[in-house]
């Protein structure tokens, strides 16, 4: 069944890593240029810029899944998980200023906080997940799949404490993610439960389908520096426009 399911998959899958990373930045870019300047200058529901704002609405949507997504496939593939964390919690405290800029128009809220932190605690919950699978192989199945849930019920409890962008289901997602690596087309449906409140998410989950499992020509060090870099312009554009 498995075999079938992934046979299905592969005709969708024509798109490299850098050009899914791509299409993220700029999903990315439209929601937080929306929620950072256009919200704040609409004056009614009608018109071009309620418009512009309803199309990003829906571009902006794409963009989480596949963070989450590559997060997962990172998790699986890079040299270094130790690295990999510290460079999402490096850039976690690079980017909170420019976050709470954009978002808050003040240079510093505890009561928000931006996506790299996010994403630094899914790493760390599907890496005790894993450590842990490593651990009861010889055991019952079951049991870590009921320990892989208490500690996901504990993760999703810390992401709200502190915070974070996209809170809990974040956490959900990444779970989703780890647990059906290779069953990809299931992760589309259960990963969309976790974020049904936001409808068009649910284009960012079936862009996964997409992925040829090819890195493709990119730069690790531009896809990180682009999120605290356009945060930062669009909140010194907000400040100085007073919104």
């Amino acid at each position: 069944m498995k075999e079938k399911i992934n046979s299905f998959c592969e005709k969708f899958q024509c798109l490299s890593g850098a050009w899914l990373k791509i299409i993220a930045m700029i999903s990315m870019l439209a929601d937080h240029t929306n929620k950072s300047i256009i919200y704040a200058c609409l004056k009614s529901n009608e018109g071009f810029l309620a418009g512009l704002s309803s199309l990003f609405d829906i571009i902006g949507r794409i963009a989480f899944p596949l963070y989450c997504f590559f997060l997962v496939e990172g998790f699986f593939k890079t040299h270094s998980r130790k690295k990999y964390l510290l460079m999402l919690l490096v850039f976690g405290v690079i980017s909170e200023v420019p976050f709470d800029m954009s978002t808050t128009a003040s240079y510093f809220n505890m009561n928000w906080n931006n996506v790299m932190f996010t994403l630094a605690l899914v790493l760390v919950t599907i890496w005790i997940i894993d450590t842990l699978k490593e651990k009861m192989q010889n055991r019952s199945k079951v049991l870590w799949y009921l320990a892989s849930l208490v500690i996901l019920l504990i993760m999703c409890t810390v992401s709200m404490y502190l915070a974070l962008d996209y809170e809990h289901h974040a956490i959900l997602i990444g779970y989703v993610f780890y647990l059906f690596r290779d069953v990809r087309l299931l992760t589309v449906p259960l990963g969309y439960a976790t974020m049904v409140s936001q409808p068009w998410s649910l284009l960012g989950f079936g862009l996964t389908l997409t992925y040829n499992g090819e890195r493709g020509r990119q730069n690790k060090m531009l896809f990180y520096w682009f999120y605290p870099v356009h945060l930062l312009v669009l909140g010194v554009l907000r400040l100085y426009l007073g919104i």
